[in-house]
């Protein structure tokens, strides 16, 4: 009969059997990976199946059919990659076009139903009927004959779609909420976030995006397209063990994912590669952008055989422009972009701060808040002609130039012009306000559409009223340039430029969008536009500071990701690094003393030191190593407590045919049988070889190294911990939390931390104290400018 420590030795084995280790080490949930490491892991597993190639080669009898087999098979094992980026583009393009069919009914079935087949929305219904009035098309049937009729059933629609998903989000994907992006480019510098990326996530966020898109909220599906996206490419990679084992591949798939997602977003391939390597990436090589690029494009060529508005079109919003544009306007462009950063800094700085409102107040309140932001919306949204529609269809008609079918609602008709831009401002105000407070509820949300709509509106206002200028005064010599047989201003690029001074000023990226917004038009002639309207926006930022709204929440939010932005501290490594260290020494430890150190602490490595009392460095090895080591060692035979572990080899065994010959950590990232193989080689009834697994060569700085220069090396190479040595001997080590807890402390010194704003009346006063901050800043600059003039 067996013993209680025995079955609670059983017990143990059997609940940790599955955690074992594929690849030797494991990350645990909110941790960081260590690239260097899995460089190392890499490095070895290359070299040994280069050196099982060469054996066989050298040991065959097959003769030349056996030759031809290896050759094919190595050929395969080359061209997986492709074929699981060509898999990943072909089921985000699919994704991507059922989405954007069921958004389009879903928009529609709040405004009626078709009484042919009830399952086609307004645009499919009226087919062969032009004509974009609700009533125009006689198989369309609006709800009701009366406004207060289809006001109702438009809100109650619109609380019904938001309460389902917020619903559904909350108790089956509590990660399916928000855009995606922030974290989406921590997971792809390396922070680990179990379940992010994975099925049941994607399957909520692709069923309840259109539901939160019909629903009226001030949010976009474009961003959450990106976390979807990379779901898909994160759950068809990890159908094959060579990318599941290895993180720096699943980086590739995952940033081409992200390219494909902006890609059948806006049907923009090259905008999406640059948006993954202006937004997503701290490093790009040449290999992940062409695999970015090559995703891209199977996603849009998929998104385009499907066709999903039948029209040809990527995205409902695409247009074609034919006429040039004239050098008077670029005052007015100016204009344009100055209200993109603007936008983007008043929705940056107080988004965040309703986010720390969010927090304190409503963080269980989910689904209410969402009802009730989708219910204000509809209730006085219905009455804007611009807000009522869905926000792709808004942008599709205001990008549209007015003898190509885009008199939408007299929208270009001039004995009305003036209560159109009326409503424009209406409209640009009324989402300004509703996109600050829904970004970051608890659904699906995304701000790119809603911020291009906001420049729209805008830009569409400032069109009508350059026109009315136009018409007023045609004899100007401002207006001298104008051909009189040839519409001299067209409103429709305006809005088309609004949009990106938006996106620009929010996101704080330009040349993406530059390439975006030309995917979409297809115009060469207004790339020069878009260039300065993006400049002036950049620099109107730039002027008030701060990130893009990405960045600021992965701030906002805590995760461990560095800046792009270069910093000057003036301090060096030894004022910010830990000096209080949970260390292992190379010699006279036993398993007992190990096993005490791993319970006292919960960090995920350990530097080795000599025992000779001058802390020497000799190694780091990870936590997870130590744990599997000692959980082998326990199966195959009894291990005494007082059995001795080894940190450090001697010259005679480090000779292991069947490790890499220069390797730092040999050990990392062999395979399951081999690993025991070692450990059953190496270990004797006395002594517990853990050398193999230890980095004998871990990343070291000096003390007295600028805090600027460890940050740089965090950035490119990607390391968990730098150890700080001085001649020899450890002294501290540092990390990225760490860093960015230093950050976080100089930063609150100047500033007060998100907790202590709170209150709505708080918020008010500071919306109402930054407007008269940057007008008194505006006209101090004006005034400067003009004394030097």
């Amino acid at each position: 009969m067996a013993s209680p420590q025995e079955g609670q030795r059983e017990a143990l084995h059997g609940r940790q059997f599955h955690e074992e280790l594929e690849e030797i080490r494991r990350y645990e949930d909110f941790s960081t990976i260590d690239w260097i490491e899995d460089s190392m892991i890499e490095r070895n597993l290359r070299l040994r199946k280069e050196r099982q190639f060469q054996s066989e080669q050298r040991n065959f009898n097959g003769g030349r059919p056996r030759r031809l087999w290896t050759q094919i098979v190595k050929a395969a094992r080359a061209g997986q990659g492709w074929f699981v980026i060509t898999l990943a583009g072909v089921c985000i393009g699919i994704n991507a076009a059922i989405i954007s069919i069921v958004t389009s009914w879903l928009s529609d079935i709040k405004m009626g139903y078709c009484r042919d087949a009830w399952w086609l929305n307004r645009h499919f219904c009226c087919w062969e009927v032009e004509s974009t009035n609700e009533d125009g098309c006689s198989s369309w049937r609006a709800w009701g004959f009366y406004t207060p009729e289809r006001w109702i059933i438009y809100v109650l629609c619109a609380t019904m779609f938001s309460l389902i998903s917020a619903s559904l989000v909350k108790t089956f994907a509590r990660y399916a909420a928000g855009s995606g992006i922030s974290e989406i480019k921590c997971i792809i510098a390396g922070f680990i976030m179990q379940g992010y990326l994975g099925g049941w996530t994607l399957f909520i966020k692709s069923l309840t995006l259109p539901l939160v898109i019909a629903s009226g909220l001030s949010v976009g599906k474009e961003g959450p397209s990106v976390h979807v996206a990379c779901c898909i490419g994160n759950i068809v990679a990890r159908m094959f063990s060579r990318y599941s084992r290895s993180q720096e591949k699943m980086r590739e798939i995952l940033t081409a994912a992200s390219a494909a997602g902006v890609a059948v977003a806006f049907g923009s391939p090259i905008g999406g590669v640059l948006f993954s390597v202006e937004e997503m990436c701290h490093t790009f090589s040449i290999k992940t952008m062409w695999r970015s690029f090559f995703c891209a494009l199977v996603a849009t060529v998929t998104l385009s055989a499907m066709n999903p508005f039948r029209t040809g079109k990527l995205v409902l919003f695409q247009v074609t422009y034919d006429r040039d544009w004239h050098f008077f306007e670029i005052v007015f462009f100016v204009i344009i972009g100055i209200f993109g950063g603007l936008y983007g800094a008043f929705v940056i700085k107080f988004n965040l701060q309703v986010a720390a409102f969010r927090r304190r107040y409503l963080a269980n309140h989910g689904v209410a808040e969402a009802v009730t932001l989708a219910t204000l919306t509809s209730m006085f949204g219905y009455f804007n002609r611009f807000i009522r529609i869905d926000m792709t269809e808004s942008l599709a008609i205001l990008f549209r130039e007015c003898d190509n079918g885009g008199d939408y609602d007299n929208l270009c008709q001039s004995g009305v012009q003036w209560r159109m831009a009326n409503s424009l401002l209406l409209a640009t105000i009324f989402r300004v306000g509703f996109v600050v407070l829904s970004y970051g509820c608890k659904v699906p949300a995304g701000i790119f559409i809603p911020s291009m709509a906001v420049g729209a509106t805008f830009g569409r206002m400032i069109g009508i009223i350059v026109k009315a200028m136009y018409r007023a005064y045609p004899q100007s010599g401002w207006f001298a340039v104008c051909r009189p047989d040839v519409p001299c201003i067209t409103p429709g690029t305006y809005a088309f430029l609004g949009a990106a001074a938006a996106l620009g000023g929010v996101m704080r990226i330009t040349v993406c969008v530059v390439v975006i917004m030309f995917e979409l038009t297809g115009a060469l002639t207004y790339i020069l536009p878009t260039m300065i309207v993006l400049l002036v926006t950049k620099s109107v930022g730039d002027f008030f500071g701060g990130a893009g709204i990405a960045d600021e929440m992965i701030r906002f939010n805590g995760y461990p990701l560095l800046e792009k932005n270069d910093h000057a501290f003036n301090l060096s490594v030894s004022r910010v690094m830990r000096k209080h260290l949970h260390t292992l020494t190379s010699t006279g430890m036993t398993v007992a003393d190990v096993e005490t150190v791993l319970e006292r602490s919960a960090v995920q490595g350990y530097p080795i030191i000599s025992g000779d009392g001058r802390r020497m460095l000799e190694g780091y090895i990870g936590r997870t190593e130590i744990q599997y080591i000692l959980e082998k060692m326990r199966r195959s035979r009894d291990v005494s407590p007082q059995t001795c572990c080894a940190f450090t080899s001697e010259v005679n065994e480090q000779d292991d045919p069947h490790l890499p010959a220069t390797s730092a950590g040999p050990a990392l990232g062999i395979d399951e049988d081999e690993a025991e193989n070692l450990i059953e080689r190496s270990a004797s009834e006395t002594v517990i070889n853990m050398w193999p697994w230890v980095n004998q060569t871990p990343l070291t700085v000096s003390p007295r190294l600028p805090l600027e220069i460890v940050m740089q090396l965090f950035k490119r190479m990607g390391p968990r911990v730098i150890l700080v040595e001085e001649l020899g001997s450890l002294i501290g080590l540092i990390t990225v939390k760490d860093v960015l807890k230093f950050i976080a402390i100089e930063r609150g010194a100047a500033t007060p931390s998100w907790n202590d704003r709170r209150g709505l009346d708080v918020l008010l006063g500071e919306a109402w104290m930054w407007i008269s901050q940057s007008l008194e800043r505006c006209a101090s600059w004006t005034r400067s400018l003009f004394r030097r003039s």
